[in-house]
């Protein structure tokens, strides 16, 4: 029997159908995908296959939306859903093949539909879900919008007390303009990394000493207006990564906002990368005079979630969390006791060719 098939073979199928997705091209395929997607769904359908014949559907339509909704918790668009599916369909078939294993046309015929139904229901409660996500995007833009007119009317009134001689063109107003000018380019920033992740990355090989040198030219003006220094070590040139070079910029220009606020006036903010077993690390460090007890956890759980002020530190450190893992990295933050602290961009090394 099919379910009996299935459960013998787990292993190979799991290892045939990863095998499967890891050379697709489109949609690319994702860690997690390949570690706990494919495991999750073949074992659903075991278990549907158990059921009785009239309960299957209705078994398979109940894993599948449940599975639909994993899924888009875990970043997968509706291509990888439909796509890993057939993959898993696939490979039933050609393993089956492979070992001469007599399986009866009324059982593919389960198989198959039970497959059909399943994509239909995967997708239907993605696609559900994915209407309520972009609810909250809704939200999201309002909160974004109210917090760029801010900025907007900030800058506006100070440069009309400038320009009207009320007020010196180089003086505390004049720092408010500045301030509100980098503000407005943080959010800016901040949506931009938002955007790309939600319509879909770009990636190609970057050259890690060339990011960090336009990180530089971009931070050396903001640092300024925080009456600190930026001080940056050139990477080596063979330092490659594959991403997405809006999304990556973007992260570590959050990074480096959130160092510049920190640091002391009179400190610096360095700028470091270093390559070593295939990982690449671009650390951002900050002359805050160390974090007090427990707050490196706390940045970290902002990393891991949105935080009660949407706008706030919680919110940057999020997209940036966000951008990076898209990229496959993580980011970490490391306490320097009565110096600072770093945060950690951690990527995959791309090999040379």
């Amino acid at each position: 029997m099919l379910v009996e098939f299935i459960v013998k073979h787990r292993e190979a199928l799991i290892a045939l159908t990863r095998a499967k997705v890891a050379v697709r091209l489109a949609p690319r395929p994702t860690e997690s995908e390949l570690a706990s997607g494919v495991p999750l769904f073949l074992d659903r359908l075991a278990e549907t296959l158990r059921l009785r014949p009239d309960a299957r559907v209705t078994g398979m339509e109940q894993g599948a939306a449940a599975h639909g909704a994993a899924l888009l918790g875990r970043g997968y668009t509706v291509a990888q859903v439909v796509q890993d599916y057939g993959e898993i369909c696939q490979a039933i078939t050609e393993l089956a093949e492979s070992l001469g294993s007599t399986i009866a046309i009324d059982e593919f015929q389960t198989l198959n539909r039970c497959l059909d139904d399943a994509i239909a229901e995967a997708v239907t409660e993605y696609v559900r879900l994915r209407d309520e996500a972009m609810a909250g995007e809704t939200e999201r833009s309002a909160i974004f919008a109210q917090e760029l007119r801010s900025r907007i009317s900030a800058a506006q009134l100070s440069f009309m007390m400038i320009r009207s001689g009320r007020a010196p063109a180089v003086g505390s107003v004049a720092t408010v303009v500045a301030q509100n000018f980098h503000a407005m380019s943080a959010l800016a920033n901040r949506a931009l990394v938002e955007g790309r992740l939600a319509s879909g990355q770009v990636r190609r090989r970057i050259h890690v000493h060339d990011l960090i040198a336009d990180a530089e030219v971009d931070g050396a003006t903001e640092a300024s207006l925080h009456g600190v220094s930026l001080a940056v070590v050139p990477a080596s040139g063979d330092i490659d990564i594959d991403a997405d070079p809006q999304i990556l910029a973007g992260c570590l220009a959050g990074l480096l906002q959130n160092a510049f606020k920190a640091t002391r006036a009179g400190g610096t903010v360095s700028v470091a990368a270093s390559a070593a077993d295939g990982r690449v690390e671009i650390g951002v460090q900050d002359q805050c005079g160390g974090l007090p007890h427990g707050k490196a956890e706390q940045l970290s759980a902002a990393m891991g979630q949105r935080g009660a002020n949407p706008g706030g530190l919680g919110r940057g450190l999020f997209v940036t969390r966000k951008g990076i893992e898209a990229s496959g990295g993580q980011v970490h933050v490391r306490d320097l006791p009565g110096k600072g602290c770093v945060f950690t961009i951690d990527l995959p090394r791309m090999a040379r060719v």
